[in-house]
C-alpha cells in the first residue's frame, strides 16, 4: 500500500496561506515582496522582440511580463536560473517553452483522436515553472499541475500564480517518484512534459506513470538526442509507451534547434514503477557524461531522482 505524502498547494491563495501548508521550516532567505514587482522598460523591450510571444493576447503578454520580472527579482535571492538578462530569459526560457505547444497539439490531435482545448498537463520537475507556467499562460483551457520537490521553488511558483492571476494551475510539492505511486495522480494526465530534469531513461520512469493510457509524454531535449533516445527505447516500452516521433523545434539556443521527444502511452505502466528515489529502470544505467540537458545555459536542475 502506498502512503500519500503529497502536499498540494491549491491556487489562487495568499503567500501566507501557502507557508502554512508547507511542513518544512521557514526559509532563511528573504524574498522580494510582491509590491516590488513591476513592468520595467527592459522587460517590455526584450519581450516585444520575441516571435511566439507576439501570438499571445494582451492579457497573456502582461502575465508573461509579470512572470519574467518576478523570476529575475527572486533570482537575486535564490538560485532559480543561471540566466540573468531579460533577453536571455525570453530566448532560452519563454520562447523554448512556447515552442513545444505546436508539437503537443499536433501529436495529441493526430494520435489521441481528441480535442486539445482542455488538456490535463503535468510538468514534472518544473523548477522555476518551465515550461508549465508558460503553457498555463498561453493555453488557459489547460489544467496544469506543477510538480516540484524543493520548498523554496514552490514558494516562488505560488507567488507567480497569485501575481499573474492564473486559475488553471496547482502546485504540488513532491518528488515524482512518490507522486507516480499516488492513486490521486497516477495515470490521470493527458500529457506529461519535462524540461531539463533527467536523462531520457530516468525521465520516462518519472513521467509515464502519471500519463493515462492514450496520452502523451513530451520531453524537451537538445538539438541531437538520438543516442539518448536509442538508449531509452527499452525503458519506454517497459513502462507502457512507444516513441511516436522526434520533432525539431526552432530555438534561440547555440545550435538553433531543440527536439521534442513525443511518446504515446499504449498500456498501463506496471505497478512497480516508478520506484523509490535514486532507483532507475532495470538495465538503464547511464554514465553522467552522456547527459544532454535542455537548459544548456542553466545550471539549475530540479531535485528529482536523487538518492537522498
Amino acid at each position: 500500500m502506498v502512503v500519500c505524502r503529497c502536499k498540494i498547494l491549491n491556487v489562487p491563495s495568499s503567500l501566507g496561506t501557502l507557508v502554512k501548508h508547507l511542513p518544512l521550516s521557514k526559509p532563511k532567505t528573504s524574498f522580494p515582496p510582491p509590491q516590488t514587482l513591476s513592468f520595467n522598460s527592459q522587460t517590455s523591450a526584450a519581450i516585444r522582440s520575441s516571435s511566439s510571444f507576439e501570438t499571445l493576447t494582451s492579457r497573456q503578454k502582461d502575465q508573461v511580463r509579470l512572470y519574467v520580472d518576478a523570476l529575475l527579482q527572486w533570482n537575486q535571492k535564490m538560485n532559480l536560473t543561471a540566466v540573468k538578462e531579460v533577453s536571455e530569459v525570453m530566448d532560452r526560457h519563454i520562447e523554448d517553452s512556447l515552442a513545444i505547444i505546436p508539437p503537443i497539439q499536433n501529436s495529441y490531435v493526430s494520435s489521441c483522436n481528441d480535442s486539445f482545448d482542455n488538456l490535463r498537463i503535468v510538468d514534472v520537475g518544473t523548477g522555476a515553472g518551465l515550461p508549465g507556467l508558460v503553457l498555463a499562460i498561453a493555453c488557459p483551457g489547460w489544467a496544469v499541475t506543477l510538480v516540484e520537490s524543493v520548498n523554496k521553488r514552490c514558494l516562488f511558483l505560488e507567488h507567480v500564480v497569485n501575481l499573474t492571476g492564473l486559475s488553471n494551475v496547482q502546485v504540488v510539492r513532491e518528488r515524482a517518484e512518490n507522486l507516480g505511486q499516488d492513486i490521486g495522480f497516477r495515470e490521470k494526465f493527458d500529457v506529461a512534459v519535462a524540461r531539463a530534469v533527467a536523462e531520457m531513461r530516468v525521465l520516462a520512469e518519472y513521467c509515464l506513470p502519471l500519463v493515462r493510457v492514450g496520452g502523451l509524454f513530451v520531453a524537451a531535449k537538445g538539438h541531437d538526442p538520438k543516442e539518448e533516445v536509442r538508449n531509452a527505447e527499452r525503458a519506454i516500452k517497459l513502462l507502457g509507451a512507444s516513441i511516436l516521433q522526434l520533432r525539431s523545434v526552432e530555438s534561440h539556443s547555440p545550435h538553433g534547434r531543440r527536439t521534442a521527444i513525443i511518446c504515446l502511452k499504449n498500456h498501463p505502466t506496471p505497478r512497480k514503477y516508478p520506484r523509490g528515489p535514486g532507483k532507475k529502470c532495470k538495465g538503464v544505467h547511464f554514465p553522467v557524461k552522456q547527459l544532454t540537458w535542455h537548459r544548456d545555459m542553466d545550471n539549475t536542475v530540479p531535485q528529482l531522482g536523487e538518492g537522498t
